[in-house]
């Protein structure tokens, strides 16, 4: 992550040094768009937050490593399509859940639909996409996840054809 601040204020500063007007018209767009968007991005972030007090982690671990992994994938996929994460915090849970017993599979529609389909973001998806958009990227998003978790527990014999 620390690479990505450095490339970035790199690039800022060599954008400066080429064009200055062009490079402090851009920042000022930039912020306009990032305080528009805020309000948007902080109700995210509080619903967010309420989502993840809501199903600790050993609470999924309770639903999501049992026995029958379809009912877990199942739940898995509902889970991660509700709740929302970043993918430096997605990737160490699920080595955590992994640990716990959680399957691939399970772990797979998991992690791929917090990162693919969001229902709490759905909204603001909405209001820049427009509702038909949104929802058909969720829904295909949900079904690829699906398809992505059946491959992953083929490929770790977890599922046998």
């Amino acid at each position: 992550m620390l690479l990505l601040y450095v490339l970035t204020g790199l690039f800022l500063l060599l954008s400066l040094i080429l064009d200055r007007g062009k490079t402090q018209k851009a920042i000022k767009i930039a912020w306009k768009k990032f305080i528009n968007i805020m309000p948007s991005f902080i109700i995210m972030l509080m619903l967010v937050s309420i989502t993840l007090y809501l199903f600790p982690d050993k609470l999924i671990v309770k639903y999501l490593g049992g026995e029958n992994i379809y009912k877990g994938t199942f739940l898995g996929s509902i889970l991660g399509s509700i709740t929302l994460m970043p993918g430096f915090i997605v990737f160490p849970l699920s080595g955590i859940l992994l640990k716990k017993g959680v399957s691939y599979m399970v772990l797979s529609s998991f992690s791929t639909t917090l990162m693919m389909v969001g229902i709490i973001t759905f909204p603001i998806e909405s209001e820049y996409f427009g509702t038909k958009l949104s929802l058909a990227r969720n829904v295909l998003s949900y079904f690829i996840a699906l398809i992505v978790a059946a491959a992953v527990g083929i490929l770790y014999g977890e599922v046998i054809l």
